[in-house]
């Protein structure tokens, strides 16, 4: 049966046909570059690391498998109010806070070290940087961790977005004791360490403010009548597994719960873009420019510009994240790779950009600030969403200025 191929990106389905020759090869290259990869890990840089880049697989694996997506998750509740996959947010952020909790709270975690989650000030870099963000991965065409496994499953122009990301990391990088320490700012907050609520306390408001969102979500449908989501052609049984297409509920939860395992792994919840900094500045090192006198590098954080990059646990995580979504779209049959044309080349460009430095400025991106920060019930994680919301509203009407598709009340799918 003859494979049609596809443009992959967060709503492209999931054929179930014969895997052909040329996809079989793609499956044997992706399971021995794992397999290169992972030992060359445990070599330098022990098991803790190789667990590390094993856990990304995974999150990358489930990502692609159910398309999850960050960026068309907020784009389709304000463009038309569908909110299917915001709801599938709420899911995975009340089970990730559900195991957070416990394991913040009693220093649960392996290789004898004590977990802590990403708790950050609340202030001017965040609300702007996230702003920023949303204008970015609405125009870049994903957010960091669909930047990563849209690169895994060969779409094209994420390419291209996650060079400017990188570029976006390096100058975030160089201004960022500005925003961070010369612009106004709260302390770190934390609903519950720094409140009088405890960590059982806030889990239950945040469990109420997740289903305030949920059911919001339905209010908004009953007024709106959104189109839905475009179902995904799927195989059947066991097949579904390695080729069809998950649900979104069971995906927040797989990533819900491998969030709490990568907290107790390497001791921090799931992050992206600080990697994309190291590279960057790592480049920027090559080409002469002394990166050591950024604010951002000063203390412990410069180390890694002198070790390699297996040391660093998040670019394991995302080296795992793009294999992990590589032997997804392999085994699918559905890696492509395609033309890219001007107007697409240029928001991915300018999106990358903006991502890069806001991510970097805002203590993080869709997966450190967003969902790491909530479920570590980080007050800045709430800030992060709400502007990131505002930078999508803003982009709705900036993507068809580069041939960018917006929902509309008219269609039958969004």
């Amino acid at each position: 049966m003859a494979v049609k191929e596809t443009v992959l990106h967060e709503n492209t389905p999931l054929g179930s046909p014969a895997l052909p020759s040329p996809q079989a090869l793609l499956v044997t290259g992706g399971l021995i570059t794992t397999a290169v990869l992972s030992y060359a890990i445990l070599f330098s840089s022990g098991l803790q690391q190789s667990m590390t880049m094993w856990l990304g697989l995974l999150l990358g694996y489930t990502l692609f498998h159910a398309r999850f997506g960050f960026t068309s998750a907020f784009r389709r509740l304000l463009s038309v109010g569908n909110g299917e996959a915001m709801r599938a947010h709420m899911i995975m952020l009340a089970v990730a806070s559900t195991l957070f909790a416990p394991i913040l709270s009693m220093g649960i975690g392996f290789f004898d070290q004590s977990p802590a989650g990403y708790v950050a000030p609340v202030g001017t870099s965040v609300v702007v940087g996230a702003f920023l963000f949303g204008i970015g991965m609405q125009l870049g065409g994903g957010c960091a961790s669909g930047t990563l496994y849209a690169v895994g499953g060969g779409r094209s122009a994420m390419f291209i977005t996650l060079f400017a990301f990188i570029i976006g990391s390096v100058l975030g990088a160089w201004h960022w004791d500005f925003w961070v320490n010369q612009t106004p700012s709260f302390p770190a907050i934390s609903l519950a360490t720094s409140t009088n609520l405890g960590y059982t306390g806030a889990w239950i408001v945040q469990l109420a403010i997740f289903a305030a969102i949920f059911g919001g979500t339905y209010l908004i449908a009953k007024k709106r009548r959104p189109p839905s989501i475009k179902p995904l052609p799927t195989s059947k049984g066991w097949k579904r597994i390695l080729r069809g297409s998950w649900p979104l509920w069971v995906a927040a939860i797989a990533l819900g719960v491998l969030n709490a395992v990568t907290l107790m792994v390497r001791g921090n919840p799931w992050g992206v873009t600080s990697a994309f900094a190291l590279w960057g500045s790592k480049m920027a090192m090559a080409f002469g420019i002394d990166v050591t006198q950024w604010v951002y590098w000063s203390g412990e954080r410069g180390n890694a510009l002198n070790q390699s990059i297996l040391a660093d646990s998040t670019s394991v995580l995302n080296f795992g994240v793009i294999l992990g979504a590589f032997l997804a779209s392999a085994t699918g049959g559905v890696f492509a790779l395609k033309k890219v044309g001007l107007k697409r080349i240029t928001a991915a460009i300018i999106g990358g950009l903006l991502m890069g430095y806001g991510a970097r400025i805002a203590f993080g991106c869709n997966i450190g600030a967003y969902f790491g920060g909530i479920a570590s019930f980080s007050l800045h994680g709430w800030v992060w969403m709400v502007m990131a919301l505002a930078g999508t509203f803003l982009a709705l009407y900036l993507r068809p200025l580069f041939g960018m598709t917006v929902p509309k009340p008219k269609d039958t799918f969004c």
